[in-house]
């Protein structure tokens, strides 16, 4: 089921996301080098870019980047990391659904931590439609771990408390319903892998970082994500008083080619 990406304002959140949400680990890029994804001079589009954290991955690999996303706020903050970063990467607002990009022009596009806010069939449509003659499309994921008495838990259910709306937590990173999407969508020779990496964050990177989420900071009137921050606050210095904290994380990704 499509997400209602209309109900999330990411725009709001977009300083939040520039300082304190962490990109994709540089392993991810090393493993999908080894399947010719990324290796230089490719052109890639990554949809729902919002920042550029998986594009400018590949950018910094010397790859030609176009990023997509439908908020302007978020492609503006990309545009001035990239220029801290001495690398360009060209930015459209547009939805995955329909681009507007010129057919079989792309080597790899790409889907970061964005596959569930697309219409499934109609994104796949396009993606097809925009990747040339072996061509691959790549889902990318890298996700929080919700485990029984840890930050992140401990963390979801107070979101919980202040959005009863929001039913996204106490996920395991791993996206089947994808491999549905595609395989009904016409990909084929599907191929995935996962593994976990920590993030690494302090009491205030955490708490922007949730901030920046949708259940948070994209949903919630400001005063109550300024109330919500104080008890998240409270909540680490009472049960994770350590810092910085190594966060558990796992990386999930989906090749598929048309």
């Amino acid at each position: 089921m499509k997400a209602p990406i209309d109900e999330a304002k990411f725009g709001l959140t977009a300083d939040d996301y520039v300082k304190y949400r962490a990109g994709f680990p540089q392993s991810l890029f090393t493993r999908l080098e080894s399947s010719g994804i990324g290796i230089g001079n490719q052109q890639i589009l990554d949809l729902g870019t919002g920042t550029g954290t998986l594009g400018r991955g590949f950018a910094l690999n010397n790859n030609i980047v176009t990023g997509i996303d439908p908020a302007i706020e978020l492609l503006n903050a990309a545009k001035g990391i990239d220029k801290k970063l001495s690398i360009e990467t060209n930015y459209h607002v547009a939805h995955a659904e329909e681009t507007g990009l010129a057919t079989s022009s792309f080597d790899v596009v790409t889907a970061g931590q964005c596959w569930h806010w697309f219409e499934p069939l109609k994104a796949s449509r396009e993606i097809q439609r925009l990747l040339k003659p072996n061509g691959v499309f790549v889902v990318a994921y890298y996700d929080w771990l919700p485990l029984s008495g840890n930050v992140v838990r401990q963390t979801e259910a107070l979101i919980e408390k202040y959005n009863p709306s929001w039913k996204a937590g106490n996920q395991f990173g791993i996206h089947p319903q994808i491999f549905r999407d595609l395989g009904e969508s016409g990909f084929h020779s599907l191929e995935s892998f996962t593994y976990d990496e920590a993030a690494i964050y302090t009491h205030e990177g955490w708490r922007g970082r949730i901030r920046a989420s949708a259940g948070v900071g994209a949903t919630m009137k400001v005063e109550l994500v300024q109330r919500f921050d104080v008890d998240l606050s409270a909540l680490l210095k009472k049960y994770f008083p350590e810092e910085p904290m190594a966060v558990p994380h796992r990386v999930f990704t989906l090749l598929a080619r048309f």
